[in-house]
């Protein structure tokens, strides 16, 4: 007895809705800052040219330095600060940031030669 066309594609649609899509992963974004607000981080990758904007809580207090002993307030965050931002996609398909490092311009800890 063959599977009848509607139950594969029935199959098919139910196992691609209960996987996870690939952008839901964590990911990293190196760039400079561009602008920074209570709710929301933009940042520029000179690199690749690109630009991705980051929501962030009102009270995100995640901000560390490159080696993520030292914590920061979101406050020493200024536009042409380079940033690392661990971020992911989980909440509604929004971007928002998880952790925010402070580097410098080599991706290298702040005080490091």
């Amino acid at each position: 007895m063959k599977p009848s066309l509607a139950f594969l594609v029935a199959v098919v649609a139910t196992a691609a809705a209960l996987s996870p899509p690939p952008a839901l992963a964590a990911s990293t974004f190196y760039g400079t800052v561009r602008h920074i607000s209570m709710n929301s981080i933009k940042v520029y990758d000179a690199r690749t040219h690109q630009t991705l904007g980051f929501e962030v809580l009102p009270h995100f207090d995640r901000v560390f330095s490159g080696d993520g002993k030292t914590t920061y307030q979101m406050k020493d965050l200024r536009p042409g600060r380079y940033v690392g931002i661990i971020y992911d996609q989980r909440a509604f398909g929004i971007r928002h940031a998880d952790k925010v490092y402070i580097l410098n311009n080599a991706n290298q800890r702040i005080g490091q030669p």
